[in-house]
């Protein structure tokens, strides 16, 4: 008879079954609960820059571009207008104080010169023709004068002689008042004469000095004219080279309008212009510095332009010892401008990563270089080095910064 046999449960096909089942259920409890759930990208590792944060020096200075330029430049202005008749230099051209440089043309000034000069000439003419009619006046008013004496004398005596007949009663009365009234009446005569004579003659004299002011003035008035005339020569004001002459003859050009410069070529100095972000922290007395032919020159800012055009303003440096030889006007080099003093910091090396995240996160390298983790950090700050790190980094620490343009916002980037 044969015997009954149980079959197994837990046979090795079920173990290997339930096995596999809760490995899979535990592996996918694992990654449920434990797994990173960070976004992730993967990148070429050979395209992105990678820097190292350490601690050292900080400078806080910027770079800027400067240009030399004369130590000092005189502007050429035509201080009458006229067309330019003759140019006797060209720019470029080394001059040396009085020397004509071009001449101008003007028939309007020439006229009007002309025009006054014989308007003296007439006045002279007729103060000329006053003093001599005055002296003719003179004489006749003397003539005049000394008729009437002589017949007041004759009637004050033929008067007198008819007053003592008339007391003795040997003249009419009547022939007594008529010498008398004839007497009277030349002696107020005279009188008058005299007065008239008087006003006469301080009138010619106030023509006189009328006359006389007026030919001065008119004298004054030529010679500012003359020297309007001689400024027609465009004169060099001091030694220096011609740098420019923006004229050519035939040009027509209006008092005022400047026709070049001269440059004193007795030292330099650098103009460089500055973005307008650092106008508040940009004053007289700053230093920079520059490498010319393997050498440092060490310069200070003598003026500050505080006009700003298109984002940037200007200022003047000045060496502070001579400046180097060989340098020549319209040159341009980098300058190193500082604006404060050296500190000890957290550096990390600048990058593109700044125009993407405004400095306040990186991709710091982690997991032995495989894979770079987004963190916050702090920066303080610039130079066109080094950011100066004030949270979030440490010495060591490997820092993608390179731009994140095309990282969009993920979290983990893998290699």
């Amino acid at each position: 008879m044969d015997r009954q046999i149980k079959k197994k449960y837990w046979t090795k096909q079920r173990l290997f079954l339930y096995g596999g089942g809760g490995t899979v259920v535990l592996l996918l409890l694992w990654s449920f609960i434990f797994a990173d759930k960070r976004s992730k990208l993967n990148v070429e590792k050979d395209k992105i820059t990678v820097s190292k944060v350490t601690q050292g020096t900080f400078d806080e200075y910027i770079s800027v571009t400067a240009v030399v330029h004369p130590l000092k430049t005189i502007r050429l202005d035509a201080i009458e207008g006229g067309y330019v008749a003759r140019k006797f230099m060209e720019g470029g051209s080394m001059v040396k104080a009085g020397d004509s440089i071009l001449r101008l043309e003007n028939q309007r000034l020439m006229m009007d010169f002309v025009n006054r000069e014989t308007e003296m000439y007439r006045l002279i003419n007729e103060l000329q023709n006053t003093r001599l009619r005055l002296k003719q006046d003179r004489f006749s008013l003397e003539k005049t004068l000394s008729d009437l004496d002589f017949q007041v004398d004759q009637a004050k005596d033929l008067f007198e002689r008819n007053h003592k007949l008339f007391k003795d009663k040997v003249v009419a009365e009547q022939e007594y008042l008529r010498t008398k009234r004839e007497y009277e009446r030349l002696d107020k005569q005279r009188k008058i004469e005299i007065q008239s004579q008087s006003y006469q003659l301080e009138n010619a004299t106030t023509q006189i000095a009328q006359l006389e002011g007026t030919i001065a003035r008119t004298q004054r008035n030529l010679s500012m004219m003359k020297e309007n005339l001689a400024n027609l020569v465009v004169r060099a004001p001091v030694d220096g080279q011609l740098s420019s002459i923006n004229v050519e003859v035939g040009t027509s050009i209006q008092a005022g309008q400047n026709i070049g410069q001269i440059d004193d070529l007795d030292g330099f100095k650098m103009r460089a212009e500055v973005d307008e972000h650092y106008i508040s922290r940009i004053f007289a007395g700053l230093k920079a510095n520059f490498d010319f032919n393997g050498k440092a020159n060490e310069m200070v800012i003598s003026k500050v332009y505080p006009e700003v055009k298109n984002g940037r303003f200007e200022v003047d440096m000045n060496f502070v010892q001579a400046a180097p030889e060989g340098i020549r006007r319209g040159q341009s080099s980098p300058i190193r401008l500082e604006l404060g003093k050296s500190s000890e910091a957290l550096l990390l090396p600048a990058g593109g990563f700044f125009s993407d995240t405004g400095g306040n996160w990186v991709y710091v390298v982690e997991n032995g270089g495989k894979r770079a983790v987004k963190r916050k950090i702090s920066l303080g700050r610039k130079n066109p080095v080094y950011f100066e790190v004030l949270e979030g980094l440490k010495p060591g620490d490997q820092v993608i910064t390179s731009s994140y343009e095309n990282f969009g916002n993920k979290e983990v980037l893998e290699f």
